[in-house]
Order: C-alpha cells, then sequence, then structure tokens
C-alpha cells in the first residue's frame, strides 16, 4: 500500500515538474482549451438567458376577448365558463368597463390630453376577458373557437391574441437554436484542435526525453509509471485552461454590467446572464475543472499510447 502511495506520488510530482519544464509547448495547448472551454461555457450560459427570455415572454402571451357593451351577466358568465373548462386555457380574467377604464387612466397618467379627453365622454372602452392559453405556441384551438358565430356575436372588437409577442418568441427561439448549433461546432472545431496540439506537445516531450524513457523501460518501470506524468501533465493544462475560461467569462460580465452599464445586448440579456453565472458560479467552475480535465486526460492517454510505444521501443 505504501509502495503504491508512493509511487502515485512520484507520477504526480514528475508530471508537475514536467508542466513547469514544458511551459512553452503548453502555451498553445492551454490556450486554445481555455478558448474551447470558454465557448463552452458560453453557449450554456446563452442557452439559459434565451430560455428566461421566451419564458418571460410567453408568460406575457394571452388573449384579449373584448365585449359589447349589450352583453348580459348570464351571457359573460356562460362564456367565461366554457373558457375555463377547455384544456388549452390555464386561466381566465374578467375586468368591468370601469376597472379597464381605471387602468387606462394609469397607463397614461403623464399624458392630461388623454386624460382630459376621456374623462369627457362616456366610458368608451369594452369590458375585458383575458385568456392565458396553456400553451402560448399553440393558438389555434383558441382561435378557433373564439371565431364560431355565436361567440363573435358578444365581442366588440377583433381579438388581440399576442401575435407581436409570438413573433418575438418565435424570433428568440429561432435565434437560441442558431447560437446553440454555432456553439456546438465551435466546441467540436476546438477540442480537435486542442487535442490535436495536445498530441503535438506529448509527441515532442517523447521525442526530448527518448533516451530516458528508453531507459526507465529498460529498467522495468510500468507503462502507467512512464505514461502518468504525461496524463497528470495534461490534466493541469485543463485545470489552468478552465480557470482562465472561468476568469475571461468573469471580466467579460463585469465589463459589460458595469462599465458599460449595459442590460441587454440583441436578443442576450447581459443582466440576467451576469446573475446566471454569479448565482451558479461553484457549478460552473466545478464543471469547467471537470470537463479540463477530461480532455487534458483523454487526449494525454490516446497521445501516450500512440507514441509512446513507438519511441521507447528502440
Amino acid at each position: 500500500m505504501n509502495h503504491r502511495l508512493t509511487t502515485q506520488g512520484r507520477i504526480v510530482k514528475t508530471g508537475i515538474q514536467n508542466f513547469f519544464r514544458n511551459a512553452t509547448l503548453a502555451v498553445a495547448a492551454i490556450a486554445v482549451m481555455a478558448i474551447t472551454l470558454t465557448i463552452i461555457l458560453f453557449s450554456v450560459i446563452a442557452n439559459a438567458t434565451f430560455t428566461n427570455t421566451v419564458t418571460q415572454i410567453t408568460d406575457r402571451i394571452d388573449v384579449s376577448f373584448f365585449l359589447k357593451d349589450e352583453v348580459t351577466d348570464q351571457q359573460r358568465e356562460g362564456f367565461i365558463s366554457e373558457l375555463n373548462n377547455r384544456p388549452d386555457v390555464e386561466s381566465v380574467t374578467y375586468r368591468s368597463k370601469d376597472q379597464v377604464l381605471a387602468q387606462y387612466k394609469e397607463d397614461n397618467k403623464d399624458n392630461t390630453d388623454t386624460l382630459l379627453a376621456i374623462s369627457q365622454t362616456e366610458n368608451p372602452l369594452p369590458a375585458t376577458i383575458n385568456i392565458k392559453p396553456t400553451d402560448p405556441t399553440e393558438l389555434d384551438g383558441l382561435r378557433a373557437f373564439l371565431a364560431q358565430k355565436q361567440v363573435v356575436a358578444l365581442q366588440s372588437d377583433s381579438v388581440n391574441d399576442g401575435g407581436t409577442r409570438q413573433t418575438a418568441v418565435d424570433n428568440i427561439t429561432g435565434a437560441a437554436v442558431f447560437f446553440q448549433r454555432a456553439g456546438l461546432v465551435g466546441v467540436l472545431v476546438f477540442t480537435f484542435v486542442s487535442i490535436l496540439i495536445i498530441f503535438n506537445t506529448i509527441r515532442m516531450t517523447i521525442f526530448n526525453r527518448r533516451d530516458e524513457l528508453t531507459i526507465m523501460r529498460l529498467l522495468g518501470a510500468s507503462s502507467w509509471y512512464i505514461r502518468g506524468p504525461f496524463v497528470v501533465e495534461t490534466i493541469i493544462y485543463g485545470l489552468v485552461s478552465a480557470l482562465l475560461s472561468v476568469g475571461i467569462c468573469q471580466l467579460i460580465f463585469a465589463i459589460s454590467t458595469s462599465a458599460f452599464g449595459a442590460s441587454s445586448l440583441g436578443l442576450l440579456d447581459i443582466s440576467f446572464a451576469s446573475t446566471y453565472f454569479s448565482r451558479n458560479f461553484i457549478i460552473i467552475l466545478t464543471s469547467q475543472l471537470a470537463v479540463g480535465i477530461l480532455i487534458g486526460a483523454a487526449s494525454s492517454a490516446i497521445a501516450t499510447q500512440r507514441y509512446l510505444k513507438f519511441k521507447t521501443s528502440k
């Protein structure tokens, strides 16, 4: 047991020494891995931000049904009851003419001309039924119901079904899909480049130390004892790259939210993204470290398996 611990300790120590010894060669690998991990992190944060934006907009999507003044209480209650029994309707809210007028005045409290004009006439605003759909992206069934002849007879004006907000949801969803695909392509490309650079770094290191490695093999060193330090070295690449990627993202969010005072950037809500990053910092940091270690260790294991046998067999 003690022998194993001693051996593992030597492997780790040698790997750390190799990292500092090959620091110049490691710069390229660390830089590309840091870019890869940064793209991964931005993709995750952007996806969460787009999802939040879509949720906020869809929560505001409803269908406004405007009632005629002559509609009786019995007709209104029967209509509301029908709506409540529909599976595609989440909730129904009724506002009387007086409530609609009061809300209108509140919304236009700074517009004195509008308030003066509306105060000189009878309340022209209709009673309104606000219908919140179960799924804002599926309104065809509800539209068909509201288009029935007996239902149309109750309305004073055309139905407002939040078409503008629905268009915004479609646009954001489309943008989110595009960025997800672009992020995935970027991650795959840079991951591949990272692996190639690590391959090249390991190969050059093996070439520079070929005599030392051959002697170790002849003296009976196990394959893991020879390969282990290379794996430890590239794990350090992953750890450093992960810390750099998190630091880069933190710096970008700090600049965008403070120096520029930005709350949004196109479809990307910078304020939410920054808050999401802060609230999930530990999870993000842990995940980045895990991914960095995985990329480094896997790349090194494959590279040493491919190159080490050939170089040490002579």
